[in-house]
């Protein structure tokens, strides 16, 4: 049985799918699914943030996604490969529990999972991009300690 945060990864993912085709609540969704899955309350716990993380970020997601991958149109991209990308991103550049490697390979795995046969290829260069990119950058100091 896979951990928690991969069943959270793979419940989000099927969530943001499902709000991605048929323009569901995503969290009614993912309600739905807890219940008739009977899922254990710290999958459902994690799920919900990286379903709040990737709707409070989509716009700035989406974005980093396009910068990476100008070749595809967030429109014509599978949209799988597309929400899995979303999860991912969210956990390397917004979520800071997570290191980001650990979060490109579960996208990866994800992508074997549930994409086509390029899809972990696809996940992997875009996430590989997006990650050397955020390396480059260097990080704000809080306030606190420029003075």
């Amino acid at each position: 049985m896979p951990g928690i945060r991969r069943q959270a990864r793979i419940v989000a993912l099927q969530t943001l799918y499902e709000y991605d085709t048929a323009n569901h609540d995503p969290f009614e969704v993912l309600q739905r699914h807890a219940q008739e899955r009977n899922l254990h309350t710290k999958v459902v716990e994690y799920a919900h943030e990286l379903l709040q993380g990737v709707c409070d970020h989509l716009a700035e997601v989406d974005a980093h996604i396009q910068s990476a991958a100008r070749e595809w149109p967030l429109q014509q991209m599978a949209r799988i490969d597309k929400n899995i990308l979303r999860l991912a991103i969210y956990e390397i550049l917004f979520n800071n529990t997570v290191p980001a490697k650990a979060a490109i390979n579960e996208a990866v795995e994800l992508a074997k999972i549930f994409g086509s046969d390029t899809s972990s290829r696809f996940v992997n260069g875009v996430l590989g991009t997006i990650f050397n990119r955020a390396q480059q950058q260097p990080i704000p100091k809080a306030e606190s300690e420029v003075k």
